[in-house]
């Protein structure tokens, strides 16, 4: 039997390994006396502090274990590298680089494309340099954006070996970031065969740069991996590092990369975006869909779930959960475990001693022996659980808990924690959210024990702003069919709001407080903030009763009519969740009689200020979109349509025509002007007409709608001319007629010869003679 040849990733892994021994050993004194300098004090006694205010957990201390004395730049078994500092005059040309970059203001693409060229090589050989610099990071990101296949491998070839100090730098590990998403679609492209952007490496290029342009794009991530798998569970709560490997997971995951819960998990609230134009032009497809990723990521992935967590015990899993910085991280691995890793089949021996150690899931180590251990309270599952429920970052591992474990752990929390006290836990401003997540897997008959439970608190919810608990429990009795929940919910809200329906959309909307002074989002204080959300979320419910037909919607129609004209004006001018409602309310099936009719009445007098209204603009262009008429016949489809009708969008134009100087001066006003076709009504109102009734049904258009412009010019013609036409025609008509008599006399003629002449003749004389003996008798 010949030796396992080891593949030429496992080659170049092991050689970048023994680089990494080698440079160690040759520093090891150095680091020695650094230690020996921080670690023992005066008298030579070693110790060690834990900072509670770090950045970080140290979860990976191994030689704490071993009572050896030990430093390490916050936290982590590695030695922080120092890649040296650009000289002024490069830092003054990469600097202005990045601002000529950012403004765009280049005459012409080539020039755009030559000056790039002239960057990269400027920046060959200092790209650690760029990636650590306060000032030049920016561009390194700017560089990443635009780079092909080719120079993304070769950042990879100079990354290469120094990954652990770049993700865990504070302005490097940004560009790591960038550096991992816009790679991610190069792997798509190498696996399905497509043709990526390559070239040769020049000859100057460093070995590594040169292994790494020639290897494929899924193997330099699977190296990356490499130089952080010692340094994983160092990484779950690092303040820089944590972010890179959620990028990693998300990657290896295949998951979308643009979506709104994606860039939350992948990146903090006050993250600069870095954009440059034309970057994101060949890529935007690939990283706004799944993509298909190789079987060696999902490997990966199991392995670094496994890594990270092995040495975690259940003490350290709940201080984790609790960290700011970790918990995001652990949501994710929960998250990819319970999607992604397939658990073995009970039933199924093991047959060496091996222990279980290794099959044991991340699951499992957070909730063990569930779903038995829910019901005894002093089990470690259930007091995971307790303990997460009322913490505020601990309850978001929770929520993905319950979102994603399977059904029978799922039955077992409801049973025994969550149902037994649902009405306790939707009252509380933190558990509130993991019991939401309950209630979006409940099955209809549970639905109905968790509603007849929550019915004596919905004043409860309404005067604690718990509008998010309300909006839940419509949406899914609407969902699972539950239509006498509806009905006994709709009441309960009704009776907290004031006792009638009129009062439903004054008190969801605050329209009872004072309107908020205008000012930017940023610099709002937090009791603006709160009543911003409440706002939102009470807007939310009312938007969700409205979509659900019958006496739900109908009430909040009959509240949205009952509305006094300077309410009015507020909700459609002074927020988008307002805003929202009212466009949503021009699209829903009527539950009143002319709803759509009264209410475009109500906000006609308004019409200029919603069209120059940052939100209440959408509103007037969706008025136009409406139809004018019902399909004929009466039906129920036809009593369901929203209708708009005709005579009111003519009287909106109308007004809009005589502000329309103001209008033209403004951004949103002309938007407004060009969805209603304002010039096509002052120049050709007829055409504006038809326009305007193209949404109708077809027969009710075509009977209202004006006849064409030939048919008019055709009824504005002189008698006169109508005579000639048609005595023309007559006289062409008896020609025609004329002709064909004397064309069959001829035929008749031929066939009777000369005898039939003859007799003709004959007859014609006679015919003759006594027409002159009548003239002579006369």
């Amino acid at each position: 039997m010949g030796k396992t040849r080891k593949s030429k990733r496992q080659l170049i892994r092991d050689e970048k390994r023994a680089k990494k021994r080698g440079r160690e050993l040759a520093d090891d004194e150095e680091r020695g006396a650094k230690r020996q300098r921080h670690d023992d004090d005066d008298n030579g006694n070693s110790f060690y502090t834990l900072d509670p205010n770090a950045d970080f957990i140290a979860l990976d201390d191994d030689e704490r274990t071993h009572d050896a004395p030990s430093h390490r730049d916050r936290g982590g078994n590695f030695e922080r590298e120092f890649f040296g500092m650009l000289a002024d005059q490069e830092q003054e040309y990469f600097r202005h680089a990045d601002e000529l970059l950012e403004l765009n203001d280049f005459p012409s693409p080539e020039e755009r494309h030559i000056f790039l060229q002239n960057v990269y090589r400027e920046a060959r050989g200092k790209e650690l340099k760029l990636a650590s610099s306060q000032s030049c990071s920016r561009l390194m990101e700017r560089l990443i954006l635009l780079s092909n296949a080719r120079q993304k491998k070769r950042l990879f070839g100079a990354f290469a070996g120094h990954f652990m100090s770049l993700v865990t730098h504070r302005f490097a590990s940004h560009c790591c970031e960038k550096l991992f998403l816009m790679s991610a679609p190069v792997v798509t492209q190498e696996l399905s065969g497509d043709d990526v952007e390559s070239g040769e490496p020049d000859e100057d290029e460093p070995d590594e740069v040169t292994e790494a342009m020639n290897t494929s794009m899924e193997d330099l991530f699977l190296l990356t991996l490499d130089e952080l798998e010692e340094h994983l569970s160092f990484l779950l709560s690092d303040r820089f590092g944590s972010h890179a490997l959620r990028v990693l997971l998300m990657v290896l995951s295949g998951r979308p990369l643009d979506q709104a819960g994606t860039k939350s998990l992948l990146q903090g609230k006050n993250k600069e975006h870095i954009t440059v134009e034309g970057a994101l032009a060949g890529t935007s497809g690939l990283t706004s869909q799944t993509r298909t990723v190789p079987s060696s990521f999902s490997v990966a992935i199991q392995k670094i779930i496994g890594d990270s967590t092995a040495s975690l015990d259940s003490t350290a899993l709940r201080v984790l959960a609790k960290h700011p910085t970790g918990n995001p991280t652990l949501q994710l691995l929960l998250e990819l475990e319970l999607e992604l890793v397939v658990k073995p089949k009970k039933g199924k021996k093991e047959d060496d001693g091996k222990g279980d150690v290794s099959t044991v899931t991340l699951l499992e180590r957070l909730v063990p022996d569930a779903p038995a251990s829910f019901s005894d309270e002093t089990s470690q599952a259930c007091e995971f659980v307790n303990g997460m429920l009322y913490d505020p970052i601990g309850s978001r591992l929770l929520e993905t808990l319950i979102a994603h474990c399977p059904g029978k752990i799922f039955k077992g929390l409801h049973a025994n924690i969550f149902g037994p006290r649902i009405q306790s836990l939707l009252r509380n401003d933190v558990a509130s959210y993991p019991a939401i997540k309950v209630l979006n897997r409940l099955s209809k008959e549970d639905l109905a024990d968790a509603v007849q439970k929550s019915l004596p608190e919905i004043s409860s919810f309404v005067e604690k702003g718990r509008f998010n608990v309300i909006k839940t429990l419509f949406e899914r009795c609407h969902v699972r069919g539950a239509t006498a929940e509806l009905g006994s919910l709709l009441p309960a809200l009704t009776t907290a709001c004031g006792g009638a329906w009129k009062h439903l959309i004054p008190k969801l909307c605050a329209l009872d407080e004072p309107e908020p002074e205008t000012k930017e989002k940023k610099f709002q204080p937090p009791d603006a903030k709160n009543k911003t959300a409440l706002l939102s979320h009470g807007s939310q419910v009312a938007s969700t009763l409205l979509g659900i037909p019958g006496q739900p919607s109908k009430a909040i129609q009959n509240s949205l009519l009952a509305l006094p004209p300077d309410h009015l004006l507020r909700l459609t001018t002074s927020s988008a969740p307002t805003s929202s409602l009212f466009a949503k309310a021009l699209t829903v099936p009527p539950q009143l009689p002319h709803f759509h009719k009264l209410l475009v009445a109500a906000m006609q007098p308004h019409i200029y200020d919603m069209t120059v209204s940052k939100h209440g603009n959408a509103i007037v262009a969706a008025i136009i979109a409406a139809p004018s008429k019902a399909a004929g016949g009466g039906g129920d489809d036809a009593r369901n349509v929203p209708v708009v009708p005709f005579h009111l969008k003519e009287n909106i134009m109308a007004q809009l025509e005589r502000r329309e100087s103001d209008l033209r001066g403004s951004w949103l006003g002309r938007n407004v002007w060009r969805a209603w076709k304002g010039d096509l009504w002052c120049h050709r109102r007829q055409e504006w007409v038809r326009w305007a009734k193209e949404r109708d049904p077809e027969g009710e258009r075509v009977a209202g709608m004006p006849r064409a412009r030939a048919d008019i010019v055709e009824e504005g013609k002189g008698k006169n001319e109508k005579k000639e036409k048609k005595e023309k025609k007559d006289k062409k008509d008896g020609k025609e007629k004329k002709e064909k008599k004397e064309k069959k006399d001829k035929e008749r003629r031929a066939s009777e010869g000369e005898s039939g002449d003859g007799k003709w003749k004959e007859k014609r004389k006679n015919g003759k003679s006594e027409a002159k003996a009548v003239e002579v008798a006369a």
